[in-house]
């Protein structure tokens, strides 16, 4: 029996925000993707993913990237393709994480936050942020492979205070 959070395949990440107000400091939100190997997938990232770096293989892209929130639609969007990942992994862990470039800022600091977990055209999640108010990182969505091979998805917001660095660094720990 299949269900809607096993044998994902293919996925993409969206991430959307409103602009900052004129004047304010631009609002800056990344997406990145931690790819664990089989034998620590509570360890260290093996590579990481966000706005300047890609996967080696090409399974995980980042298909757009915007410094500011303005445009129509989602303003950063990442592809995951799980199904072409080596089996040497066995965990991706996907978040957000806010620029700190001119301040402490927080998603309750940043209007119309919306991040979309998709597989083709089904929704497997959508949060706006707002149980993390006070965070300037969360990790968004948990990816695992199990002992057949299946790829199942694992809902999550779990909020984190920090710099993008640190977060990037712990956001696929036990204790995040």
């Amino acid at each position: 029996m299949s269900t809607p959070n096993k044998d994902i395949e293919k996925v993409e990440v969206r991430v959307k925000w409103d602009p900052s107000s004129f004047g304010e400091p631009a609002n800056d939100l990344d997406i990145i993707a931690a790819t664990y190997r089989a034998d620590a997938p509570y360890g260290s990232p093996a590579y990481l993913v966000h706005f300047d770096s890609r996967s080696p293989d090409g399974t995980i892209t980042l298909n757009r990237d915007s410094r500011t929130g303005q445009g129509f639609g989602f303003d950063e969007v990442m592809t995951l393709e799980l199904d072409r990942l080596s089996d040497a992994y066995a965990r991706v862990v996907v978040g957000v994480a806010i620029q700190q470039r001119d301040g402490h800022k927080t998603f309750g600091e940043i209007e119309h936050t919306v991040v979309q977990i998709r597989e083709g055209y089904t929704s497997l999640a959508e949060d706006d942020f707002s149980a993390v108010a006070t965070a300037t990182a969360a990790v968004v969505a948990e990816f695992v492979r199990d002992v057949s091979g299946s790829w199942g998805f694992r809902p999550a917001v779990r909020g984190f205070d920090g710099d993008p660095g640190s977060f990037a660094a712990t956001m696929g720990s036990r204790s995040s």
